[in-house]
């Protein structure tokens, strides 16, 4: 697999949910070829498979971010168990990335608001709760399915940190931003300006966060230039919560091409870590998985040729080397 015809006939033979963005963002396919396949993704391979197991309330799991029933004394709940991540928010967040069409969810965001309550002192499932990154992707998915989420997106201009980025701890005092929820933050308020047109204040907070990251490499601390933590150059697919650099300048890349600006300079730390990380054969292996309960895996195992590691190191390089600019790109 040296030559990088060969990894494209690689990352081309996948499920739908991943053939759909190599063909669109790789292979350059017409749009009406890359929305074929797109439109699959509801009816075979991971995207069918999720929505089969969608509750007749609305939820998936019995539970809207950790399963109904969850013990959060137990074995699951314990350091370093990691968490479920069948629940309904992780469910969503998966087939929206996937790029299911909103319609093949109808009504459930009605189901979900009449339903599904937060394990946060059981508050609404479309008003969100207090931890930034499940407000973000609450955000997000509402957006998508036509939810109202307006004081969602409010929250995150009352809660941006003077650094300019977010943290999930601010409830326990923090007044610190964090590398992953402030990645988290910025996803999800792309999505919401991309899917809504957004506004001029949710603009600024939004680039007060990627200048947040930017100003840190995406990798250091501003305090000592030191790597943040080991995470942030590990690469993992699912990317879940986890901030990781391949995970940060997909996002980089997303809004500057959404925004039709070129790439900062400041992000070249980041894409030469990415760069470092490509085997001789063009691949990217998988370097962890977060563990947890998951209906099924979506990637290999540790130690393995990532298909979907692959297609984000790819698109993100052949992103950067070329420093194109698509004003309002879909993203």
């Amino acid at each position: 697999m040296a030559e990088v015809a060969s990894v494209t006939d690689w990352l081309i033979d996948s499920d739908p949910s991943l053939r759909w963005q190599v063909e669109r963002d790789l292979l350059r396919a017409p749009q009406d070829a890359w929305e074929t396949t797109r439109r699959r993704v509801a009816t075979e391979g991971f995207g069918a498979r999720l929505l089969a197991l969608q509750d007749p309330d609305g939820q998936w799991a019995g539970g809207s971010f950790f399963p109904g029933g969850f013990d959060f004394h137990g074995p699951e709940a314990a350091d370093g168990a990691g968490q479920p991540w069948t629940a309904t928010t992780w469910t969503l967040n998966s087939l929206r990335e996937w790029g299911l069409e909103a319609s093949r969810l109808e009504g459930t965001a009605e189901l979900l608001e009449a339903n599904s309550r937060w394990d946060y002192n059981g508050l609404p499932y479309w008003a969100g709760e207090v931890d930034c990154c499940i407000n973000a992707y609450t955000l997000a998915n509402g957006a998508w399915l036509g939810a109202n989420v307006s004081s969602i997106a409010q929250w995150f201009l009352d809660h941006q940190m003077d650094e300019g980025g977010w943290n999930c701890e601010w409830v326990e005092g923090s007044t610190r931003s964090s590398f992953h929820s402030t990645l988290n933050a910025l996803k999800d308020l792309l999505f919401f300006e991309a899917a809504t047109g957004g506004d001029t204040a949710l603009r600024d907070a939004r680039r007060a966060g990627e200048e947040y990251l930017l100003r840190r490499g995406l990798l250091r601390r501003e305090t000592t230039g030191q790597i943040v933590g080991p995470w942030a150059t590990t690469f993992a697919y699912p990317f879940r919560w986890k901030f990781s650099a391949l995970n940060a300048v997909d996002y980089f890349r997303s809004a500057f091409l959404y925004d039709g600006r070129r790439p900062d300079p400041r992000l070249e730390d980041a894409v030469d870590l990415i760069r470092a990380a490509r085997q001789p054969d063009g691949t990217w292996m998988q370097e962890a998985r977060l563990p947890g309960r998951v209906w099924f895996e979506v990637d290999v195992p540790p130690g393995e040729r990532s298909k979907w590691l692959t297609f984000y190191g790819t698109r993100a390089l052949e992103w950067w080397d070329t420093r194109r600019v698509s004003p309002r790109a879909e993203l």
